[in-house]
């Protein structure tokens, strides 16, 4: 009698297995506080600003079921997940605040979840707050093709508050159901395989990846591979870092003993040998982002730029947002951009390419800190991904000049001259155009030509001083300038403004 080999994909055991689900939404929606009103579990309290900026993966457990959730860093990270063909939630969650209601990202959002074409529930947040509107939120809803259920359509949607714990309850017995009516299920005989939902590089214990699994069954000692990458699960732990021997389909686990850092949204695989593994990886070398290459027109201003971050859902959602900076005026080249602390060799590029060091949520060794302020080279730290666009823009902003635009004020007619000294004047003159305003610059002309520029120093009525004077107004003029004024030249009163980039 000949014994059946267990994971030759022969057998079969389907079980049903537990959703995973999304949360995507507008910035400051509620995402983050949905999600840990949802669990007692409060590493979401010690996120910079409450928003999320990379990629967590966490279960919980409801009415005897699980639920595994993905917090995404936004739609730019789950739009990249989904161009690589990896279906990554069962489930997504749109969180919308009832007081706000629909906005750019929330359009997005919309979007995503129907390319991914997965069953989307309707989370109306912030209901707790005196404007909240939740039937607004619907109709807006309704004007962008989504119709919920209460407004005739078949999108569940549920009425939450973060903040008072309403509504909680029955989001997760939303998800539950939908999951039932998708008939989620899993064979656990398969070899394991599933997606990369996150992956970094630790100083200490080398590349980390966060993953959640699909199909079969997850070992320690197991040949695991991505088209990327390959090795051997050497630590397995679940989504607390608690070591565990064995993940089931749809856990969340943290796997160690990749030879690198897998791709975010990458397949991976589980091999009976080192052989097959190696022929699941792609010839092809990947590359977060290659150095952009650029024709430089005439005018413009090039910021090189090295990106360092902690962790790959990061460095993607940064990259996506730099693509979309106006290149009118600044040019953004991005030399190098990888995950993992500011080293040494960072310096030295820093320095031969005069680039920009951007660090997110990542330090900087000795050695390089030693480095930078030897070579005067400037690494500018981030912890949320809004300060480092704004610090960005600021800098783009210095590298191009400000335009110098005049604006002309008024017109004053020389009547009187009262008194000539050295380079300075007082006149008395009627303003016939516009007005005069104190510490302006005059355009001196005679006979419709330009004879001379000069300040206006002080403005005068009725010998007592004031700030501006008006058409018909007569004033006292105190003037200084290359040219001297005459009676009967007329004065154009202008000033020079410096208007940004």
């Amino acid at each position: 009698m000949i014994k059946e080999k267990k994971n030759d994909n022969l057998k079969t055991e389907t079980v049903e297995r537990p959703p995973v689900v999304v949360v995507l939404g507008h910035v400051d929606h509620g995402k983050s506080s949905i999600l840990q009103a949802i669990k007692d579990f409060k590493i979401l309290e010690k996120e910079s600003g409450g928003i999320t900026q990379h990629i967590g993966a966490y279960e919980i457990e409801h009415q005897g079921k699980k639920i595994t959730f993905i917090d995404t860093p936004g739609h730019e990270v789950f739009s990249a997940m989904r161009s690589r063909g990896t279906k990554v939630a069962d489930i997504a969650i749109l969180v919308i605040a009832a007081e706000e209601g629909i906005k750019p990202q929330t359009k997005e959002a919309i979007s995503h979840i129907k390319k991914a074409g997965i069953p989307m529930i309707v989370a109306i947040n912030k209901i707790d707050k005196p404007e909240a509107n939740p039937e607004k939120v619907k109709r807006e809803l309704a004007e962008n093709d989504t119709l919920v259920e209460s407004m005739g359509g078949k999108i569940p949607s549920v009425e939450t508050s973060a903040k008072t714990k309403k509504g909680i309850s029955e989001l997760l017995e939303l998800i539950l159901l939908v999951a039932e009516m998708e008939g989620l299920k899993a064979d656990r005989e398969k070899l394991g395989e599933g997606v990369v939902i996150e992956s970094y590089l630790d100083s200490k214990r080398g590349p980390c990846a966060t993953l959640v699994l699909k199909n079969g069954i997850l070992k320690k000692n197991d040949i695991i591979a991505t088209p990327s990458t390959l090795g051997r699960v050497k630590i397995l732990e679940d989504f607390q870092g608690k070591p565990i021997l064995k993940a089931f389909p749809s856990q969340p686990i943290i796997v160690l003993g990749f030879e690198k850092t897998p791709e975010i949204g990458e397949k991976f695989k589980v091999f009976e040998d080192i052989n097959l593994a190696k022929s699941f990886l792609k010839l092809k070398k990947i590359s977060h982002r290659p150095a952009e290459v650029f024709f430089i027109e005439e005018g413009k201003k090039v910021l090189n730029l090295i990106l360092k971050a902690d962790v790959l859902g990061s460095l993607e959602a940064i990259d996506g947002i730099l693509r979309n900076f106006s290149r009118e005026k600044v040019i953004l080249r991005i030399i190098k951009a990888e995950v993992g602390q500011v080293n040494e060799s960072d310096i030295k590029l820093a320095k031969s390419a005069k680039a920009k060091i951007l660090a997110f949520r990542v330090k900087t060794d000795k050695i390089a800190q030693s480095l930078a302020e030897k070579e005067k080279i400037k690494i500018m730290n981030f912890d949320v991904i809004y300060e480092l666009t704004e610090d960005l823009s600021k800098l783009m902003e210095k590298l191009v000049k400000p335009k110098e635009i005049r604006v002309d004020f008024g017109k004053v007619k020389a009547l009187i001259i009262f008194k000539t000294e050295k380079n300075r004047q007082i006149v008395g003159g009627k303003v016939i155009e516009g007005e005069v305003k104190k510490g302006t610059l005059i355009d001196v002309n005679r006979n419709d030509e330009n004879v001379g520029k000069g300040k206006l120093i002080n403005l005068q009525r009725n010998k007592k001083d004031i700030k501006r004077a008006i058409k018909g107004d007569e004033c006292g003029i105190l003037y200084e300038g290359d040219a001297r004024i005459e009676q009967g030249d007329i004065l154009q009163i202008y000033t020079k403004e410096k208007q940004k980039a």
